[in-house]
């Protein structure tokens, strides 16, 4: 039956799932309380409150979005909150299917089964993970702006919308700002691959970039050191732009007030050691047992933001888009100074690029070592294992943690952190590759390829890691 009707199948496989997952959240009596403070967010800006001085629910918790987000949060007020819940489990169903759906176009997979059936069935498990769970126990926003995102990664030219690609990240940092570091990696990645055009360097993969046809991949006519990437980016940072200009005409004084102080509270989202927060301020917090980590922060948000950057511009050179596009939503994860473990929604894409790369690497010894790595990575998100260690509400108790209590709180961003490693790896060595395939060095076997203009990956084609 599945394999006649393999979209039929995995679409009740998947309709169960959620049905079980629906009824869990129920019987766990869920509040969804981000979601009502969206709506608070969306009757201040009805009524011209101060969006910025309320408070929502009986927890009491501020605004931390841009003004932007009240905008279009707006739409909630006219729902009551039972519908109003149940339109947002339903919508965030549907977007973790697309999001999924997403994430195998970008990384070219699967070569041999219809595509929705695949991203049904890996859907259906995927709710179960603690980050999915979360999100839809809060109603939050986490999925919309990782499919907004991944909409624009994954577009390739000759697909409806690929000039507007760009755009869906810059609505996404107009909700959220960190969404913004995607546009700056395609920046980082645009400028050096115009300037490898410029001084005639062919390092990155052969593509529909190069002088002879820049006007056509990227629709401006003109060639050498403009490129699709830049021109995404600079699309990502009109668009971002266009909502805060927006929320200006709108909010005034919301707006002045959000740019010129809220966005520089830190501390504004909750206390920083908590361990739903996944950040690497939280755990460097926990580890130092202080509720302020200071220089230390700040010096290793450097190092990282610049190492993830390094990693996702080398594998968008070397043809990796999804590599590229997960390792920088690592970064943006680690490097946030509060990052709750329902942001770490990103961890399907994760999760679904290495289950790719291990179903086709040869050679038993790296075979197994690839499932290790996805099986470990899968267990750690599907685990809770964050919530096992003391964090009553109010307690503070993350500051009295002990070694093994640190671990388990530390797991989303040691996780990150391994896999921007990991990219820095496999990119490198795909540029290794590719530079010694070019120079006529070793043949061209294993280098085939993903690789497209701008960032979206193939359909139906593989990525540019070879195996190893």
């Amino acid at each position: 039956m599945i394999r006649g009707r393999p979209l039929l199948t995995t679409l009740a496989c998947c309709l169960l799932s959620f049905a079980l997952f629906w009824c869990a959240q129920r019987l766990a009596n869920v509040t969804m309380i981000d979601l009502m403070v969206y709506r608070a967010e969306g009757w201040a800006a009805r009524a011209g409150a101060d969006l910025y001085a309320m408070r929502a629910t009986e927890a009491r918790l501020p605004n931390t979005y841009p003004p932007f987000a009240a905008l279009l949060f707006m739409p909630l007020t006219l729902l009551g909150v039972d519908e109003m819940r149940t339109l947002a489990t339903a919508g965030n169903l549907a977007l973790l299917v697309v999001l999924v759906h997403l994430t195998l176009r970008l990384v070219g997979r699967p070569l041999w089964w219809p595509r929705p059936a695949v991203a049904l069935t890996l859907a259906s498990a995927a709710v179960w993970t603690e980050p999915v769970w979360t999100t839809l126990r809060y109603g939050q926003i986490n999925l919309l702006l990782a499919v907004l995102v991944l909409w624009d990664l994954s577009r390739r030219p000759g697909d409806a919308g690929y000039r507007w690609a760009g755009l869906g990240i810059g609505m996404a940092a107009g909700l959220k700002l960190t969404p913004a570091l995607f546009a700056v990696l395609l920046a980082v990645a645009g400028t050096v691959r115009g300037w490898q055009r410029l001084r005639g360097r062919r390092t990155g993969p052969p593509d529909r970039t190069g002088p002879a046809s820049a006007g056509r991949a990227d629709g401006t006519g003109r060639t050498g050191f403009w490129n699709p990437l830049l021109r995404q980016s600079l699309t990502a940072c009109a668009a971002f732009l266009g909502t805060a200009l927006l929320a200006a005409v709108a909010l005034p004084r919301d707006s002045r007030r959000f740019w010129t102080e809220v966005m520089f509270s830190t501390d504004r989202p909750g206390l920083v050691e908590q361990t739903a927060n996944q950040s690497l301020r939280g755990a460097l917090a926990r580890l130092l047992h202080t509720p302020d980590p200071g220089l230390w922060w700040a010096g290793a948000a450097a190092v990282v933001a610049v190492a993830g950057l390094a990693a996702g511009t080398a594998a968008l050179l070397a043809g990796l888009n999804a590599w590229a596009a997960v390792a920088c939503a690592m970064t943006a994860l680690l490097v946030s100074p509060v990052s709750w473990s329902h942001h770490w929604v990103w961890c399907i894409p994760l999760l679904v690029l290495l289950g790719s790369e291990t179903l086709h690497r040869s050679g038993l010894r790296v075979w197994r070592v690839w499932r290790a790595v996805t099986a470990a990575s899968a267990l750690l998100f599907c685990s809770y294992a964050l919530w096992w260690v003391p964090h009553t509400p109010g307690a503070r108790a993350e500051l009295r943690q002990n070694g093994a209590q640190m671990l388990l709180s530390a797991g989303y961003p040691l996780c990150g952190a391994a896999f921007i490693g990991l990219t820095a790896v496999v990119a490198v060595r795909a540029l290794r590759r590719r530079a010694a395939t070019a120079a006529g060095a070793v043949p061209a076997a294993g280098a085939g390829s993903g690789a497209v203009t701008g960032v979206g990956a193939g359909s139906g084609r593989r990525q540019a890691v070879a195996k190893e």
